[in-house]
């Protein structure tokens, strides 16, 4: 009888210890660093972080049964901040490029955008020639930075921290056109006017979400999750939320 209730006491511990097993990787916390200054991609709406990244990378951490704690950095420190162990995924339109998979690695591509001129209603600017000569304004640490300055060397770039400060200063005259990405030019054009996107695309990119070299199980989870967002349909019902509306 002694026996079988210390059997019968350990089977329960065990199985004790597994629940609390699985319970802990359920709340094991995802997170997340993001720069939530470029709509429609991520960006703060009353106070709360919202926007296409945002949704799918909720989506993703749902799928994965994690909690996402979202990380505010600026664009430039997302991929240093990773490295250095500060959170474990970065995402916030994040162009896949040789350069970057040198340092971390990215899951597949999860949405197909570009870098796109933007310009004042009535600009002289016609074309991507054109560009040659004026001042074009960017944000630091973005692939626009490195495009034009080997693509475009004639142009004067003016290097701001925030895409908002690019927008602003096209509208007030102080750059000729800002390089950004097709989702936030087409965004900013059609809730504000007065400006309008090149027909040219300077380049056609892919986002992907950044995680660790030394994290390649995590990687190949994320891959999983966004494969079965796409399998379940929700994965589309994200994409027609955000860019059903868009421009082009």
């Amino acid at each position: 009888m002694m026996t079988f209730r210390r059997n019968f006491l350990l089977s329960c511990l065990a199985a004790a210890s597994v629940f609390a097993a699985a319970s802990a990787q359920a709340q094991e916390v995802l997170r997340v660093g993001t720069d939530a200054t470029f709509p429609p991609m991520e960006f703060v709406d009353n106070g709360k972080r919202t926007g296409f990244d945002i949704e799918l990378v909720e989506a993703v951490g749902k799928a994965m049964n994690r909690k996402v704690e979202w990380i505010d950095i600026d664009f430039k420190g997302l991929i240093p901040g990773l490295v250095s162990r500060r959170f474990d995924m970065a995402v916030s339109a994040i162009y896949i490029t040789d350069e970057r998979k040198k340092v971390v690695d990215f899951t597949d591509p999860y949405y197909a955008g570009g870098l796109v001129a933007m310009v004042k209603d009535g600009s002289a600017i016609k074309s991507l020639a054109d560009l040659d000569g004026k001042k074009v304004t960017v944000q630091v640490g973005t692939k626009s930075v490195s495009y034009l300055g080997a693509n475009h060397p004639k142009v004067t770039l003016v290097e701001v921290e925030k895409n908002q400060e690019m927008f602003n200063l096209v509208d007030i005259g102080r750059a000729d056109a800002a390089v950004t990405g097709k989702p936030a030019a087409y965004q900013y054009v059609r809730t504000r006017g007065g400006l309008r996107v090149l027909d040219q695309q300077l380049t056609t990119e892919e986002y992907g979400m950044a995680l660790r070299k030394d994290t390649p199980e995590l990687t190949r989870a994320v891959n999983g999750a966004i494969a079965r967002l796409k399998a379940d349909g929700t994965y589309a019902q994200i994409v027609k939320k955000w860019f059903s509306n868009t421009g082009r």
